[in-house]
């Protein structure tokens, strides 16, 4: 009677282990499915080594939305398997004992792990997942020749943002629109076209950066701005190289497909000019430069998915650099003076002689460097290399400040014009106002940057009294007030009403 009662109870725990089996799975199968949803367009990312399911095959699927690589399942059951302590894990003997243990609500001192407490997709933040590859047809292209916008048009949209730099803007849509024809064509009668890489060259304030921004919201496609003086040599604290990467796979969605497509504006490329005279190791400078050199040429690089550096956390993910156009942009400080000791090299006395102050007062100096200037500033020869379109953008003048001022599409007036709408008042300024602070601009010599810094300084007491009194109607910016002199002419919006009035009043007496 007592191996029956037994027995019953051993079939009855057995079914409710079952049954829990059966709920487990369940579950876990349902959370796929509601999470499939969600993340059908990303791939799997191993919990345990961090690859992505393109690298490290097909995964295992556990609950809670985690997933593990076939590699790393194997290792973990080798493992296990190897510290079978004593033969305790195939031992009949001890079987019964652990049932029984079992039954009594575990093993003393030994605890396993819940997976519960490891919810939220294997612990990849969103931010870490790659985006699945789309399967294309044969003979597809990504990017179609006639989507491409030709460099006459592209420069047409440039100069509803950009004031002035024609020679710069030519050049800009000519190497972008090349670009991207390479990469639809990708090779035309077995000849292959080499990337046009640009090296932009300018004074601070003149838009090197501004001019990269509105080319890449025109074109609609992912663009990634970094900062070369954040990088460092592998191995060192800062940035990696390949973090330059990382920045435009994050501007893409972490679409692998498309960050391959994009521009990576990399700004102050001055700042690892090589160092002079120093017996430092330069792991900011030369190092870097050298590191690049294959990331510009164009190579499959691993990139760490939503970090700056690689780490045993971190997915990875390879790109091909090869259609990726890089722009390179920095000030050169003191590359004027190297451009003028060239030229006047031949100052002497005699009929070919030239004065050594009479390019002190060229205001486009910069327009004259050349490769030589540039390797004797500090930046190897094959680093220069890899960037075959070299151009220089011209030093803002007082003409093309106050052309800034008013002209473009967002221009700085029409901001401040849009601000003082919302409290109901209209602002003006005068041309005499314009010429002044385009004056005061130059003085600063600080290029476009300077413009709001002076207006913002100016506009600080009209912002700050025109929500005080809701009778002002219109405030009309001065010169003498800009320079100094006098103050801002203010209307009041009741005289206005009040002569309106008065006007009305007048017409039945005329008729």
């Amino acid at each position: 009677m007592a191996d029956l009662y037994d027995d019953d109870n051993k079939g009855k725990e057995q079914e409710e282990r079952e049954t829990d089996l059966t709920k487990g799975h369940s579950d876990a199968s349902n959370t796929q499915k509601a999470g499939k949803g969600d993340n059908a367009d990303y791939e799997d990312v191993c919990f345990i080594c961090r690859r992505p399911e393109s690298k490290a095959g097909k995964m295992f699927k556990l609950p809670n939305n985690i997933c593990v690589c076939n590699d790393c399942m194997h290792k973990t059951m080798e493992t296990v398997s190897q510290f079978d302590y004593q033969g305790m894990l195939n031992n009949p003997n001890l079987q019964s004992e652990i049932d029984q243990l079992t039954r009594q609500g575990g093993f003393p001192n030994i605890s396993f792990v819940n997976l519960a407490d490891l919810r939220g997709d294997g612990g990849i933040p969103n931010k870490q997942k790659l985006k699945r590859k789309a399967k294309k047809e044969e003979g597809e292209l990504a990017l179609q020749i006639k989507d491409i916008p030709a460099p006459h048009k592209i420069k047409a949209s440039l100069d509803e943002y950009v004031v002035g730099q024609e020679h710069a803007k030519k050049v800009i849509s000519v190497a972008v629109y090349n670009h991207y024809k390479r990469v639809a064509t990708g090779t035309m009668d077995d000849i292959e076209i080499e990337k046009s890489n640009m090296l932009m060259i300018g004074p601070t304030g003149c838009g090197k950066t501004y001019l990269v921004k509105t080319l890449a919201r025109l074109l609609d496609v992912p663009l990634a701005i970094a900062d070369a003086t954040s990088l460092t040599e592998a191995g060192y604290i800062g940035d990696d190289i390949e973090s330059v990467v990382s920045k435009l796979l994050a501007a893409a969605d972490n679409d692998v497909e498309k960050a391959e497509r994009g521009i990576i504006f990399i700004d102050e490329i001055d700042k690892i000019a090589k160092k002079k005279n120093t017996n430092t190791r330069d792991v900011s400078g030369e190092s870097v430069q050298q590191g690049m050199l294959k990331l510009l040429e164009g190579a499959e690089v691993e990139v760490p998915v939503g970090a700056n550096s690689k780490n045993a956390m971190v997915p990875l993910a390879t790109v091909n650099t090869r259609n990726i156009l890089f722009i390179c942009g920095g000030a050169f400080p003191d590359l004027e003076d190297i451009i003028k000791e060239r030229l006047t090299k031949t100052a002497s006395i005699g009929f070919n002689s030239e004065l050594k102050d009479k390019y002190d007062k060229d205001k486009n100096i910069l327009s004259k460097v050349t490769v030589e200037d540039i390797r004797k500033f500090g930046m190897i020869p094959e680093f220069i290399g890899r960037l075959p379109v070299i151009f220089a953008l011209e030093g803002l003048s007082r003409e093309m400040m106050v052309k800034i001022l008013k002209e473009p599409k967002n221009a700085i007036l029409k901001q401040y014009q849009k601000l003082l709408e919302l409290d109901e008042v209209k602002l003006e300024f005068t041309d005499d106002a314009l010429e002044a602070i385009a004056e005061k601009a130059m003085e600063r010599d600080t290029g476009a940057r300077a413009l709001r810094s002076i207006i913002e300084e100016f506009m600080l007491d009209i912002m700050y009294e025109i929500p005080k009194d809701d009778n002002i109607g219109k405030v009309t910016i001065t010169g003498s007030y800009i320079r100094g002199t006098g103050g801002p002419i203010i209307d009041i919006r009741s005289n206005q009403l009040t002569g309106h009035i008065e006007d009305l009043k007048e017409i039945p007496e005329q008729q």
